[in-house]
């Protein structure tokens, strides 16, 4: 169940309500008048079927309550009410297959937000992932994965695509760029220093690598695997299932393919470093299709449903 609370105009407050009633899977419908001092209004409260959820929102933006008013939504982690059961039964759909699109769009934006944060975690994940691919240390190219937040754009890349929003798709398309780009100009520098004090070899990066040889030996199941990461991911994402995330996170080989490409580059290996740059982008095609094409698929889905007596 989701909760709502509104801040309405006291002039489109009667609307708001009749939309609440009229909602399948609304129920505890309250209206504290003139409650709100800023904006000034009245508030209006409600629990919501998650499957009703973004068909509530979508009316309520029709009637402008985002511009004129306020609109919070919140995850209730426990209700113990039947009117909260009934209201879960009646609405069609399951709970955990719904799409809330406001909250998607919300996220991904946040997640595709090129921060110094957002940089720094970027530049860490890319230089465990050098350490790893010179070591040869499987450990370290899956801690490496799991640190880089480059799924985030990721997301917001597909969300962007599917809803039309050139803005959220620009976003999303900077934050990418701009955070493989620094991450591997530093880890060019890192892979300087740490051959300087002998840490790093030329020879470590030659030598047989049976652990992590495959991330600049890019085939067909690197791309299979960014497919079924990039599906997974999304649902993840729409079900509000988080700890799937870290699942994808070690699925998918992009950092430690920059990684690789940037300890190659600065050892003038040019065949690993290409590799590296075509598991890096196979990867990236990869999750962008598949993580395109699920949100359609939810989007037709819900659609139908919807539609459905």
């Amino acid at each position: 169940m989701l909760h709502l609370r509104l801040i309405t105009p006291a002039a489109t407050t009667d609307d708001v309500v009749r939309l609440i009633e009229k909602t399948v899977g609304t129920t505890h419908l309250a209206v504290l008048t003139g409650a709100a001092r800023d904006p000034m209004g009245d508030v209006v409260m409600c629990d919501v079927a998650r499957e009703a959820g973004d068909e509530l929102l979508a009316g309520l933006r029709e009637l402008g309550i985002d511009e004129s008013g306020s609109i919070a939504v919140e995850n209730i982690d426990l209700s113990l009410s039947r009117r909260a059961d009934r209201a879960e039964d009646d609405a069609p759909g399951e709970g955990a297959d719904a799409v809330l699109w406001d909250q998607l769009a919300e996220a991904t934006h946040e997640e595709s937000t090129l921060s110094v944060t957002y940089l720094a975690f970027m530049v860490i994940a890319t230089m465990i992932a050098a350490c790893g691919v010179v070591l040869d240390n499987a450990i370290l190219i899956v801690g490496a994965m799991a640190v880089g937040p480059d799924f985030g754009p990721v997301a917001g890349l597909c969300t962007a695509l599917v809803r039309r929003a050139p803005r959220l798709a620009l976003r999303a398309m900077t934050a990418l760029l701009v955070g493989f780009a620094v991450s591997m100009v530093v880890a060019v520098g890192f892979s300087y220093f740490m051959d300087a004090v002998d840490l790093f070899s030329r020879a470590q990066l030659e030598a047989d690598r049976p652990n992590t040889s495959f991330i600049f030996n890019p085939d067909w199941f690197s791309f299979v695997v960014a497919v079924l990461a990039g599906a997974a991911g999304t649902l993840s994402l729409t079900s509000a299932k988080s700890g799937a995330l870290v699942g994808v996170a070690i699925s998918v080989t992009t950092v430690p393919a920059a990684a690789n490409a940037a300890v190659a580059f600065s050892y003038n290996e040019y065949r690993q470093a290409w590799g590296s740059t075509e598991q890096l982008l196979l990867n990236l095609v990869g999750i962008v299709v598949a993580g395109t094409l699920t949100l359609l698929a939810q989007k037709a889905f819900w659609a139908r449903q919807r539609s459905a007596p």
